[in-house]
């Protein structure tokens, strides 16, 4: 049996443009994993199941297409051990994705190149690939577009899932950006984003990047208050984290929070 940890992933900063002929949306964002995770496991099997987790889709849709570019029938087992709150902005359905593609490419008696195994994630969801190799990254185009970025990780991340807020559908989160012509000045947003991506030196420096395009959270202003010196949302949300430098800090935070919702005490990995 083969065995992986799916970490989370924090967005350090989402701007978000117009939607582009396929239908999606432009982004450029800063994807960050951090130390949650869910537990995957794979072994081979008579046929393909998926245990753990009733509601999966993705991991079952992943090892169906790696074994149809493998040209294999799709014989595994497949179990996740959840522990990545679900549809919360922190891509653990992508991430959970992404390990079981990395392990079951490598249970194959010829396993696939990364250009191929990086298009079967990308036909799986935007946030896919990113799982795929370890690092943060900057991401581009609809999202599948990655390039290696540089920076600081000496700080500790506070994630707030808040019960007062409903977990929107992705989509319904971006047809309400569309709705507001939240793509107006996007080009300006992307060159300033960019800008402050190359000039981080030190870790405060990731207070510069611009806040997320798509959501806001009134936590995000609370956790400034009790002592981050970035907070944000992820990605779509509802998930708000809180970049800290002192351990102190951050265990208060969490601590205070938690009438707010299920709190977590993370680091970047």
């Amino acid at each position: 049996m083969k065995r992986a940890q799916a970490f989370a992933k924090i967005n350090l900063a989402l701007v978000v443009g117009p939607v582009r002929d396929d239908g999606k949306h432009e982004v450029v964002t800063v994807l960050q994993r951090v130390d949650l995770a869910d537990g995957i496991e794979l072994e081979s099997a008579e046929t393909l199941t998926v245990e753990g987790f009733e509601d999966d889709t993705l991991v079952h849709r992943a090892l169906e297409a790696l074994a149809e570019a493998a040209g294999v029938a799709p014989r595994w087992r497949a179990r996740i051990e959840k522990r990545i709150p679900v549809a919360s902005g922190l891509g653990g359905g992508s991430s959970d994705a992404a390990s079981i593609l990395v392990l079951a490419n490598a249970d194959l008696p010829e396993p696939l190149p990364p250009d191929t195994l990086h298009d079967i994630a990308a036909g799986l969801g935007a946030d896919v690939p990113f799982f795929l190799q370890a690092g943060t990254r900057l991401a581009t185009g609809d999202g599948t577009t990655l390039e290696p970025v540089e920076l600081p990780h000496e700080y500790l991340v506070v994630l707030v899932l808040p019960d007062s807020e409903s977990k929107e559908s992705t989509e319904a989160v971006y047809r309400r950006f569309d709705e507001r012509d939240g793509a107006r000045g996007f080009d300006d947003r992307r060159a300033a984003l960019l800008a402050t991506l190359s000039s981080v030196e030190e870790t405060h420096d990731l207070a510069h990047l611009p806040r997320n395009d798509l959501v806001s959270s009134l936590l995000a202003e609370q956790l400034e208050e009790l002592g981050a010196f970035r907070a944000d949302v992820s990605g779509a949300g509802p998930t708000v984290y809180g970049l800290f430098d002192r351990l102190t800090d951050a265990e208060h935070a969490a601590a205070t929070l938690r009438r707010a919702g299920p709190t977590w005490l993370v680091r970047p990995v």
